[in-house]
């Protein structure tokens, strides 16, 4: 049985910790913002080199970006991954969510005609954009089955050509079988990363990274990169405000935990004065039917 052909779609983003806004022009101030493989991404990348300790295979780490970004993807070679793609051309700035996943789509494509590509990675979100759009975008352009939220994925059989994930809904785990190719957007806090071992380091350092401008990467149609494939406009950017009010600390006996509970919708009731209508409004009905009984 062969390994699986992985693609990793990774992204350099600013450390969101140290971003600031402009108080005047509330823009982001880029300057002096030391920049990060998105974190999103580790638990991506932790997912696909797992299937690769398990069965083989080949892993390739996928970036969009301007030249700096060749540091994510060093990380990601440090990891244990095999080959790494950087997809850079001036043409892509200003990219919003669509044009990204237009122009990752066709770096993918270029990549399935070196060896057909039978999973893509790519973390939940992006702690810049937080629109968890690309991945889906992606699977999307490349007709490939979309597993979103996936935190867990024990078999899969390259025999047969099928996945069997678990991902996470607000009603439960959702247990899905899927024919491969497919897309995976993997969820946070799903493992533990793995630390870079010191030959893999050196490895990193030394090995080539592939850079494609537009047209290596298959882009010939201008309109759908950059400005002007990007129909996104971001109205406003603002730093929240500052909360005046402190903290309230409720003390209660451990052995009488409904005490706690009823002073606490106590509060949220007098903060919430529609919720405290609806609550005596639902009172007023059930003594309504309970008399009628």
């Amino acid at each position: 049985m062969r390994g699986p052909n992985i693609v990793v779609c990774v992204k350099q983003v600013p450390d969101s910790a140290q971003i600031r806004v402009h108080p005047v022009t509330g823009t982001i101030m880029r300057q002096g913002v030391p920049a990060v493989l998105n974190p999103y991404d580790l638990f991506a990348l932790e997912e696909a080199l797992r299937i690769k300790d398990r069965l083989g295979g080949r892993i390739v780490a996928l970036c969009m970006g301007p030249p700096q970004a060749e540091a994510a993807l060093r990380k990601a070679l440090s990891l244990g991954v095999d080959d790494a793609v950087l997809v850079s051309d001036r043409a892509f700035a200003g990219s919003d969510t669509l044009a990204t996943s237009f122009a990752l789509a066709n770096a993918i494509r270029r990549l399935s005609e070196e060896k057909p590509i039978d999973l893509v990675f790519t973390g939940k979100q992006t702690i810049d954009g937080d629109t968890g759009q690309v991945g889906p975008g992606v699977a999307k352009r490349l007709g490939m089955h979309l597993l979103s939220y996936v935190c867990r994925i024990p078999i899969l059989d390259m025999d047969s050509g099928t996945i069997v994930a678990h991902r996470w809904t607000e009603r439960g785990v959702q247990v899905l079988t899927s024919r491969l190719p497919c897309l995976i957007t993997v969820l946070e806090g799903t493992s533990q990363g793995r630390f870079a071992s010191l030959p893999e380091m050196i490895r990193a350092a030394r090995q080539p990274i592939r850079v494609w401008d537009r047209k290596a990467a298959g882009i010939e149609d201008l309109t759908k990169i950059g400005l002007k494939g990007s129909p996104t406009v971001v109205g406003k950017v603002f730093a929240p405000s500052r909360r005046s009010e402190r903290a309230e600390c409720i003390e209660w006996e451990p052995d009488h935990p409904e005490t706690a509970v009823a002073l606490l919708w106590e509060k949220v009731l007098a903060r919430q004065p529609e919720w405290a209508a609806m609550a005596s409004a639902d009172a007023r009905k059930d003594g309504e039917e309970a008399r009628s009984e």
